[in-house]
């Protein structure tokens, strides 16, 4: 079945929308626990799996790694981290068919995402997510430290590949 756009004015066909640019990042603490928040709800989500690690596009005068660190500070405040690790290659993932045309303002099929892993150097006062600084929208309403093979179990089903393959890029980078 073709999915139809939110004014269902047009039909969209998802092989024809292009995939977001986009960043990813696990932010690890001290002991190797990774940060991640829980999604301020919208009316798309699935109640159960309303946790994801800081995401966000990529401005077109951005490289990835300076769309990681500005999408960092928009959603959590984290401004103390170094850089440890980059995934060997892009990430792809598919909306749903049932949110093709929906989410992502409607624009695209999926993410096209590059993902960083980052070691946290600061303190937890630092994390402020609800409201976030200078006047962001707040996408996440609480947070919390937690192992890194734990997220794929968190998460929405449809990104559950995505941070399965994060978890395998970034996994050995913190057992180290």
């Amino acid at each position: 079945m073709i999915p139809l756009l939110k004014d269902s004015t047009r039909i969209v066909d998802p092989r024809r929308l292009p995939y977001r640019l986009c960043v990813g990042l696990a932010v690890f603490n001290d002991i190797g626990k990774v940060w991640i928040g829980q999604r301020c709800l919208n009316k798309y989500d699935d109640v159960t799996r309303l946790w994801q690690l800081p995401q966000g596009g990529i401005r077109k005068t951005e490289k990835p790694i300076e769309a990681a660190y500005r999408e960092l500070w928009e959603e959590t405040g984290i401004c103390s981290v170094k850089l440890i690790g980059e995934s060997d290659e892009w990430i792809y993932y598919d909306l749903p068919t049932e949110l093709v045309g929906v989410a992502l303002c409607g624009k695209y099929r999926g993410q096209k995402q590059k993902w960083f892993a980052m070691r946290f150097t600061g303190h937890d006062s630092e994390i402020t997510i609800n409201p976030p600084p200078d006047g962001n929208v707040a996408e996440f309403d609480d947070w919390a430290w937690t192992a890194l093979e734990d997220i794929p179990r968190m998460v929405v089903a449809f990104k559950q590949p995505v941070y399965a393959r994060v978890v395998m890029q970034f996994l050995p980078i913190v057992s180290s």
